[in-house]
């Protein structure tokens, strides 16, 4: 097996890689994780520490110094490569957990509410009025649901590709009854982490209603074992948006945010958040529902022909 295959091996799919995960993270995260193996670390070690290293690196915008400011992106593109290594070597040694996944999804999120933050008080030194905190809270609940729903675009989009095995999708309902049985005096982080992956899901379903419905009819009816049409349909459609969904995440954030502290204008990043991230997320949502609602109906069709020509032979 050569490096680049032994690499591509710990993906979760090269359809859903993005150019610079598949130059760069990947590669780096590839060393981290084979390191980490030899020293014994676990994927969530992996994981929190990359937690640490991505606040440090928020507090580090705060400083109006470049070389400061450096430093911090430096701590951040490393903190990411851990982000990536950490499922790698869950692959590599086949130790995928729900628990590190709802780990790995909080700590990005402590990484913006650090970087949020600290740019908000950055700016106020500057002179910005108080209130622009409305705006930085704005540009988190934005960040939040445009991360949330591409994470749920990947997963059933792996799915419908390649089937139960690849994907990583849960339901609220099921989630909170497993949580009902769990107690915070014997289960304290289990409880933790699976309230903060129940508000995770919830926010992930309020948008994509034709998707559940399709999700739910297909596995219900072929328990994961999908047609061949449906898979081709639901590529045909759906491949085309994977591009743009990938803009949603983390690497074209961490350009544009590089960028504005670069030039010491953070206010830029949030202006961004705002405006073009928040109008591709309205389109990519709308067109992705249409889209699975066209495939759900033809899958409709598809089955009541199935049952027709079942009961027609029966009959016969």
């Amino acid at each position: 097996m050569t490096g680049n295959t032994k690499i591509e091996s710990t993906y979760k799919s090269k359809e859903t890689e993005e150019l610079i995960d598949i130059i760069f993270y990947r590669p780096f995260g590839y060393v981290i994780a084979k390191l980490s193996y030899k020293l014994r670390f676990t994927p969530n070690q992996i994981t929190i520490a990359s937690i640490f290293l991505g606040i440090i690196a928020g507090h580090l915008f705060y400083y109006n110094s470049l070389s400061t400011n450096l430093f911090g992106i430096m701590l951040l593109i490393i903190a990411n490569a851990m982000d990536s290594a950490d499922g790698q070597l869950a692959r590599m040694t086949n130790t995928k957990s729900r628990y590190g996944r709802i780990l790995d999804g909080l700590g990005g999120n402590l990484w913006f509410m650090s970087i949020y933050l600290h740019l908000y008080f950055r700016l106020l030194n500057d002179g910005i009025s108080p209130e622009f905190f409305l705006l930085i809270l704005l540009a988190g609940i934005s960040h939040s649901f445009q991360s949330a729903y591409s994470d749920y675009y990947r997963n059933h989009f792996l799915y419908f590709i390649y089937g139960k095995n690849k994907s990583e999708i849960d339901d609220a309902s099921a989630l909170k009854e497993e949580y009902k049985n769990l107690t915070w005096i014997n289960n304290f982080v289990k409880k933790f982490l699976m309230r903060v992956y129940i508000n995770y899901t919830v926010q992930q379903q309020l948008l994509s209603k034709n998707l559940i419905n399709l999700y739910r009819i297909i596995s219900r009816k072929y328990e994961g074992d999908l047609p061949e049409y449906v898979s081709q349909l639901y590529h045909l459609r759906n491949k085309p948006l994977m591009k743009y969904f990938n803009i949603l995440t983390t690497n074209t954030r961490m350009f544009v945010l590089f960028i504005s502290i670069l030039i010491a204008e953070p206010i830029t990043y949030f202006l961004f958040e705002l405006t073009i991230l928040n109008l591709l997320f309205v389109y990519m949502v709308t067109r992705h529902e249409l889209n699975c609602k066209t495939i759900y109906l033809i899958t409709v069709k598809h089955l009541s022909k199935e049952s027709q020509d079942i009961n027609g032979n029966v009959l016969a």
